[in-house]
């Protein structure tokens, strides 16, 4: 057996025990016996092979020997604020964007937005970023921030050097994209507007702040198109 479960508090070495969500899974689903190993992962870059000791009815027990901090994440660190789209698109959105490599995440209010979380929606979102984790392989949870408006946003992140908003369409003196792929090593943050795309007064609010206008291309892109592509052309 080898697969992969999160662990939610950090790991050590020595008698752990899984709970939950990942205990029910492990130990009734998958039908785990003492003596099968899996891969255990704590979020925080660390993983480690384990020996399964006892299975209960709501509890795994396992041996773990041996930590390892095995790193798959990017080069530089990448925030994206998205106006989210509905329903199981952000699901989907979040996936990729943990199998891409993206730090955090944060849901945007914004004029035009179509779709604000209530804190259950974010818990399952969080509840997301473990199951695609545990597929492709980081070490590392996707962070997902409460809600903020873009100028929350802006202010919140002033601190980085690369700091884009996409925008549809020509954009004069902004970066395209083979612009934005000349520097995949540099810390990132970047917003995306809802379907409609930010009014003027949130992209003078962007401006304001110092923030580039980016160009996706001539195509009109989904939301969750448009995340997608910003994470794969900033590394």
């Amino acid at each position: 057996m080898s697969a992969r479960y999160f662990l939610s508090q950090p790991l050590a070495t020595g008698l752990v025990e899984l709970d939950g969500t990942e205990a029910h899974h492990l130990g009734r689903v998958m039908r785990a016996q003492p003596g099968d190993q899996v891969t255990l992962f704590d979020g925080q870059g660390l993983e480690a092979l384990a020996t399964i000791q006892q299975v209960d009815r709501e509890h795994v027990t396992l041996q773990v020997d041996e930590l390892l901090e095995v790193d798959r994440e990017r080069p530089a660190s990448l925030v994206l604020g998205v106006a989210l789209p509905r329903g199981d698109r952000q699901k989907w959105l979040v996936e990729k964007l943990v199998e891409l490599g993206v730090s955090r995440l944060v849901p945007l209010v914004t004029e035009r937005g179509v779709a604000q979380p209530t804190d259950k929606a974010l818990d399952r979102l969080r509840r997301m970023v473990i199951e695609a984790s545990k597929q492709c392989g980081r070490n590392r949870l996707m962070e997902i921030d409460m809600p903020r408006t873009l100028e929350d946003f802006c202010q919140a992140h002033a601190d980085y050097s690369r700091k884009l908003i996409a925008h549809p369409g020509e954009v004069v003196g902004g970066l395209d994209k083979q612009g934005l792929m000349l520097n995949p090593d540099e810390a990132t943050v970047a917003a995306v507007g809802p379907e409609g795309g930010f009014c003027t007064s949130e992209l003078d609010v962007a401006g304001q702040h110092g923030w580039q206008r980016l160009s996706l291309g001539p195509r009109i892109l989904r939301v969750e198109t448009a995340a997608l592509a910003l994470a794969g052309l900033t590394g």
